[in-house]
């Protein structure tokens, strides 16, 4: 007898809390061991010196399925406690997890041995050993589209529609400490450089195509506009940090805001702190759009401050965040309140222009 739906999405994800536990004994023991754990002991040295640097802007980059498998909370606490000014994801971890969640969704506890077609009948979707009710997943596309439909149709970058999903929340979300809008309460601006590519593009479309039918003008999203407003954000500051879960397209993007800045005639200088846990391999001339070390070649990270953290981001986020949370130093510093370099939400700063 196959297990039933109800059966199946039972158990539910629950997301760390790094203020519960203090993790320094145990980043301060692997200091000095080897492998994997030097490593990450030397990446929350580095967040350490981001969030001790006055002038750094640090960005938190997200990439793959964490958010979705116990982590989201120590994401949101980063910005609560003033550790990252800017975030640049993937459209999975911003909708179809955060924004999900804040509506009032769970993700799972499931397992990878499972028969998929068995899912696909229940309607259950499946990240790895995580399960997601599609029903609730296509509430959430729908969600995004109404959103859509009581704004002005006309080109937004994903930052500035993912601020209208903030103001949205703020009034109507069932789960209060999301991502989206805990950053739109402290004013750091979230960019998703795909934005097509997640519950948010099955909702764009829906608004489209209902516009196009009723031949109406629609909005849409301007993903060089992302680009530009982000290479804005690195523009405003002296210094910048990146913090990477994965890579992908978040951390391109995030890396080649230096490149644009020259490209555009601006003495921009390298991100000065960066580290990366991932899983991805290097040899295929990929890991997820390379590594640190190789980034500098491209005038896009420098080398003086750079960890690769080869391991699955859950098992080494927590205790990194948590050590971050107990040594405190958050406490001094200023936040860049970065969002609202872009005034009301509107498109562009004018840094670009001189």
């Amino acid at each position: 007898m196959k297990p039933t739906k109800r059966e199946l999405l039972k158990e539910i994800v629950k997301h760390i809390d790094v203020t519960a536990f203090d993790s320094t004994y145990i980043i301060d023991s692997m200091r000095d061991m080897s492998f994997s754990s030097r490593d990450t002991a030397s990446a929350a040295d580095i967040l350490q010196m981001m969030i001790n640097d006055k002038e750094s802007t640090n960005w938190l980059i997200l990439a793959g399925s964490t958010s979705a498998g116990g982590c989201m909370q120590a994401y949101v606490d980063m910005i609560r406690f003033n550790m990252i000014d800017a975030v640049c994801a993937t459209g999975a971890s911003i909708i179809d997890m955060d924004f999900f969640e804040a509506l009032g969704f769970k993700h799972y506890k499931g397992s990878q041995f499972i028969d998929d077609t068995h899912l696909r009948g229940n309607y259950i979707d499946r990240i790895y050993d995580t399960y997601i009710d599609e029903e609730e997943l296509q509430l959430c596309d729908s969600t995004i589209k109404n959103i859509a439909d009581s704004l002005e149709p006309r080109p937004y970058s994903s930052r500035e529609f993912i601020y209208e999903i903030g103001k949205w929340l703020s009034a109507n979300s069932v789960k209060k400490n999301s991502l989206i809008q805990t950053a739109y309460e402290h004013n750091v601006p979230i960019f998703v450089p795909a934005f097509s590519d997640c519950s948010a593009g099955f909702g764009l479309v829906m608004h489209q195509v209902e516009r196009m039918k009723e031949e109406k003008p629609y909005l849409s999203i301007d993903s060089v506009a992302d680009f530009r407003e982000l290479t804005e954000v690195k523009m405003s500051a002296k210094s910048s940090g990146l913090f990477m879960i994965g890579g992908g397209v978040p951390k391109n993007f995030a890396q080649d805001t230096v490149v644009c800045a020259e490209c555009l005639g601006f003495d921009v200088p390298m991100h000065k702190y960066a580290v990366q846990i991932t899983v991805a391999d290097v040899r295929d001339g990929a890991c997820s759009s390379s590594t640190l070390k190789e980034a500098n070649s491209w005038g896009k990270v420098d080398t003086a401050h750079e960890q690769m953290v080869y391991a699955e981001a859950t098992t080494v986020v927590p205790l990194i965040i948590s050590y971050a949370y107990h040594k405190g130093d958050w406490k001094k510093r200023e936040a860049k309140n970065h969002a609202l370099l872009f005034k009301n939400g509107t498109r562009g700063t004018g840094i670009l222009l001189g």
